[in-house]
């Protein structure tokens, strides 16, 4: 089968990649929704949150009544398949591997066929005693809500980067990103791939992912903040963040002061990027900040805006390998979010016209 010759190529062949993430692997449920089942279960479009008790079936409600499609999906998988797309059409394919934890099911085998697909080289650790992580995505007029039961991803373990294929895994590589949904699951193992990076000189990326992240580990986000070389988020929870620490409204204010926050390697500037969907993104870096304009994309074209945000940061990082500008990453993140927000989900069946 594509899974076994997939699991063969990997072993057979040493990751000698440049990029490499760790997040938590979820197979995405997506379905279009009315307002009553946002109602129903009590949640808004552009948030993300985690399962709680009351939300548990509305796995099963999709799939029953909906017709759902289901979809690769965590942000941080997500976002190095959109990094590996654009490198694989620019001839740099097998530059990119993957951390995560799943379960010993046709989900996680989903999962692992389509990074493979993707050419993403996983490195899954396999907990046999629980399910696959999913999300429910709800979109509603284009907008998306996100409810994730991380389930195995919940369950990752620094040992798993013990091993010695995932030490030559992580230390061929010299860019890292780690989202925040991460910070829930496994703050030792983010230390252990961020502490190499600095040891190394190496590039270590954070996002900030969504406002319950920020509300409620904001100490794992500070441990993880202080390695970090280049922070994203979007506008919602640049705004969470400067309400939690008491920064103001202005969101370029906030940039620059998360980038000005304390910093371990300070050999080197940090980079804080704030997208804002379809108005500008920002830029703060060393006290200036720049904006680059959104080329916005008629309404009718759009999907849904499901992985935009991920895609950004796939086509920024791809950028970063192929030694551009900052202004100029920041012009394929566009233009990858701009891909993706046509398609459901993380979707890449279609050619990668985006150039390096």
């Amino acid at each position: 089968s594509a899974h076994h010759y997939y699991q063969q190529l990997s072993t057979m062949t040493k990751f000698t990649g440049s990029l490499v993430g760790m997040g938590n692997p979820l197979l995405d449920i997506s379905a279009d929704v009315g307002q009553d089942i946002l109602d129903k279960y009590d949640v808004k479009v552009d948030n993300a949150i985690l399962a709680e008790d009351k939300h548990l079936p509305i796995y099963k409600e999709l799939a029953d009544n909906y017709s759902p499609q289901y979809i690769a999906g965590g942000a941080t998988q997500n976002s190095i398949r959109v990094a590996q797309w654009i490198m694989t059409a620019n001839g740099k394919p097998g530059q990119s591997a993957y951390f995560g934890c799943v379960g010993n099911d046709s989900f996680g085998n989903q999962l692992e066929e389509c990074a493979a697909a993707d050419g993403v080289c996983v490195h899954y650790m396999k907990d046999e005693s629980t399910p696959t992580g999913t999300c429910a995505v709800l979109v509603k007029d284009g907008e998306r809500c996100l409810i994730a039961n991380l389930a195995a991803a919940n369950n990752f373990k620094p040992s798993h980067l013990e091993t010695e294929e995932s030490k030559a895994i992580y230390e061929s590589a010299s860019l890292y990103y780690i989202a925040g949904f991460f910070l829930t699951v496994s703050v030792d193992s983010l230390k252990i791939i961020a502490e190499h990076s600095i040891a190394n000189n190496k590039t270590f990326c954070l996002n900030l992912s969504a406002p319950f992240i920020i509300d409620f580990f904001a100490d794992q986000v500070a441990t993880a903040l202080e390695y970090a070389d280049f922070v994203f988020c979007n506008e919602s929870e640049a705004e969470a963040y400067g309400k939690k620490h008491e920064l103001g409204t202005d969101l370029k204010e906030i940039a620059l002061k998360i980038a000005a926050s304390p910093k371990k390697n300070e050999a080197k500037k940090r980079f804080v990027i704030f997208t804002q969907g379809s108005s500008s993104t920002i830029v703060a870096h060393d006290g200036k900040v720049e904006e680059y304009k959104v080329v916005p994309l008629p309404k009718e074209e759009l999907v849904d805006t499901n992985g935009a945000g991920d895609a950004f940061v796939g086509g920024f990082l791809a950028g970063l390998l192929a030694e551009k500008s900052v202004g100029d990453s920041v012009e394929l993140g566009h233009e990858a979010a701009r891909f993706i927000i046509q398609q459901s989900g993380t979707t890449l069946t279609k050619a990668c016209e985006l150039k390096l």
